[in-house]
């Protein structure tokens, strides 16, 4: 992609769309969001069988497909639109992107290939208590004792922390500060120490844990104290992808409001013929394609390893955050009361939106950093 999308990626992106359609209506999805675990073993092993999606940025000498952040950008962006319950953002965006920045190549050889066959899913660790999305606010230590890492602390608001079949935790020396001293360590589900606690949100599609850590042994990955760059690296990607997941998700909520007010009855004549409406629909249209901008362009720049990235991705995120919640809002105005009701789907969409909204950080959050990565 430069300006537009290649033929290829086109091809690629109605591939996706009618899996989705098949396997994530909204009867399956509420489904899923009522379950504990919150995706179907069985969908999420065709994703992986059929589409190779788990694979999609992994190298091929890792058995994935080689593809690069566009090809997973337009993934997540058909993910947002049919809100598919998986644990794709958790172990193919987070975790993935956190062992290829972080992990030295024979760790990478060793952990890769299964997460791109699907056969194993990860999931990253950093977010604690304080709700601090960056490396400052990691209080998780890990200690060496008799040659042994033991971590202890808290994680919160862990991605499909539950369901993991393998945890990559971020953790810092004792006595350091700042993005001093943090580590990647792999954490195995049932090691010794480890509870994990499924958390109540807004937004049952998307399963959060609270994952407690009381002398738990973890296996180093990468270099002692080198994380730092590559979790701001990796949360920079991962911004970039829940923008295009969240542009995806605004876009059908504007394609339900119009269709809506295409068909709706008032007064003899459709609400759609109403100033009003079409004022409401305009804004949301303009927004809508303003956030793609920023998403799509983001995604490029990754792909180009633009030396903007950090702002870029915050950008987007900032932007995507607003416009899906605005969308949202409308979307359910346009609906009338009908738009409030369990049994209409907009609500599964204005959820993701606001659990979207703060995840890895809200608007105002990304702006700061907006102003502070352009200050350099």
């Amino acid at each position: 992609m430069q300006f537009s999308f290649s033929d290829e990626q086109d091809q690629f992106r109605a591939i996706i769309q009618r899996f989705l359609r098949e396997k994530s209506p909204t009867t399956e999805v509420r489904r899923l969001m009522a379950t504990e675990r919150g995706y179907d073993s069985e969908i999420w092993r065709q994703l992986a069988e059929q589409l190779g999606l788990p694979a999609i940025h992994i190298p091929e000498i890792h058995g994935g497909s080689g593809f690069g952040p566009v090809e997973l950008c337009i993934v997540m962006e058909e993910f947002g639109r049919y809100l598919l319950c998986a644990p794709y953002f958790a172990s193919s965006v987070l975790a993935t992107t956190a062992i290829m920045n972080g992990a030295t190549a024979a760790e990478q050889a060793e952990l890769l290939p299964p997460i791109a066959s699907g056969e194993r899913i990860a999931t990253l660790a950093f977010t604690e208590p304080n709700g601090r999305w960056d490396a400052t606010g990691v209080e998780l230590t890990a200690d060496l004792a008799g040659g042994d890492y033991l971590l202890s602390g808290t994680k919160s608001f862990v991605l499909d922390g539950c369901s993991a079949e393998l945890l990559i935790v971020v953790a810092r020396e004792p006595g350091t500060s700042g993005s001093q001293g943090l580590s990647f360590f792999r954490v195995e589900p049932d090691a010794a120490g480890l509870v994990r606690e499924q958390l109540q949100s807004m937004d049952a599609t998307r399963k959060l844990a609270r994952l407690t850590f009381t002398n738990t042994p973890g296996i180093l990955l990468g270099e002692l104290g080198s994380a730092a760059a590559a979790l701001s690296r990796t949360l920079s990607l991962a911004a970039i992808a829940l923008a295009n997941e969240m542009v995806g998700g605004a876009q059908a909520l504007l394609d339900s409001a119009v269709s809506y007010a295409k068909m709706r009855v008032q007064f003899g004549r459709t609400i759609g013929s109403f100033q009003a409406i079409k004022h409401k629909c305009a804004d949301m249209l303009l927004e809508v394609e303003s956030a793609k901008s920023a998403a799509y362009y983001a995604a490029q720049a990754a792909a180009d390893n633009d030396s903007d990235l950090p702002a870029l991705a915050s950008l987007a995120k900032a932007c995507a955050s607003d416009a899906y919640m605005h969308t949202a809002a409308n979307c359910i105005q346009i609906h009338g009361g009908i738009g409030f009701t369990w049994e209409n789907d907009t609500h599964l969409w204005f959820k993701r939106a606001k659990s979207s909204e703060v995840f890895l950080g809200d608007p105002s959050y990304h702006r700061e950093l907006l102003m502070q990565n352009r200050e350099l």
